[in-house]
């Protein structure tokens, strides 16, 4: 039996699998900013286990990915005061074998598995098998992982990209940039392609004026979490207002999806995953997204050769985490 998770600074996914394969005998999901740590949980979900599963809930090994730089046996998840260590867990639960990894490193274990149906494709371009991949998402932060792919099966490369500086491209996203740089310092990626990113952009459009009051959006704004009142009122009403600021997040969006794509060359695919993406496909797929994706310049040809995926399921990273589980460190 294998316990697989995705913790993340919103949201934790828990799940038993006797196949990675298959469906997850349990699942669960619970708020992360509600528990102390990750040790509770794994207790509730191993104690409904035992009562739908008659009594087997012992799991041989785990595998966990974190929203976090994962380096050796201990991980600080980001956005998140809680600290994992896979050897204290091994110990707590009795579990001959707990992996830790990045959540995105965890998640392209699991981009294979997901049936067609799971994907929505915004650039067929032309694949090439073997390729290396890229899969980047924006939720409560940005991540972004590198697939290498051979005859042996696939070797992410983690890392922190959504640390990595924000580039702006045009007059407006200069303008973003500075407003930032005033407010934060250094811009970053994260502070831009975020739930906390698009409230941003929403707050820089707004105090460069133009747009008509809006009673509507800001009754949604203090009724509702900041970012799902944006995507809301941008997709449902077309509110002007959160219209652009949805737009803009989507241009700079697609151009670091591209800019990533670019440093593997990544003809294995792109894949767009996080909580962001899938709530806001009809506005990715309306074209800015691959507009900005491309945009670069005598590398052009090459980006639009570069197939580009969005992922419809959230349960990736926990698929991934499953089956990573039983793959080689």
């Amino acid at each position: 039996m294998i316990l697989a998770g995705d913790i993340g600074g919103t949201k934790t996914r828990l799940a038993l699998f006797d196949d990675p394969a298959a469906p997850p005998l349990i699942e669960r999901r619970y708020a992360s900013c509600d528990h102390p740590g990750l040790e509770p949980l794994i207790d509730r979900l191993l104690a409904e286990a035992r009562k739908a599963l008659g009594g087997q809930a012992a799991p041989r090994v785990a595998c966990f990915g974190v929203a976090g730089p994962c380096e050796g046996q201990r991980v600080q998840v980001t956005h998140l005061p809680w600290t994992i260590d896979a050897q204290a867990l091994a110990r707590r639960f009795a579990i001959s074998r707990v992996r830790l990894l990045n959540d995105f490193a965890a998640a392209a274990y699991g981009i294979d598995a997901l049936p067609p149906q799971a994907f929505a494709t915004l650039q067929r371009g032309e694949p090439c098998a073997g390729a290396p991949r890229v899969i980047l998402g924006a939720g409560t932060g940005l991540g972004i992982a590198y697939v290498n792919r051979d005859a042996s099966g696939e070797h992410p490369i983690p890392g922190e990209g959504g640390h990595g500086g924000f580039a702006p491209r045009s007059d407006l996203e200069i303008a973003l940039w500075h407003y930032l740089h005033e407010r934060v310092g250094r811009v970053t990626l994260e502070h831009v392609l975020s739930g906390a990113g698009l409230m941003r952009i929403a707050d820089f459009l707004l105090q460069r004026g133009g747009y008509p009051e809006a009673p509507a959006l800001r009754a949604g704004l203090a009724e509702e979490e900041l970012p799902a009142a944006i995507t809301r009122h941008a997709l449902e009403r077309g509110a002007p207002l959160a219209l652009d600021a949805l737009d803009l997040f989507i241009a700079c969006y697609g151009a670091a999806a591209g800019d990533h794509a670019l440093n593997v060359m990544a003809r294995g695919g792109v894949y767009v995953a996080g909580g962001i993406a899938p709530k806001i496909l009809p506005r990715l797929a309306a074209g800015g997204f691959v507009a900005a994706f491309n945009d670069k310049a005598d590398f052009g040809t090459a980006a639009r050769r570069m197939p580009v995926h969005v992922v419809l399921d959230e349960r990736l990273p926990l698929v991934g985490a499953a089956r990573a589980a039983l793959a080689p460190d």
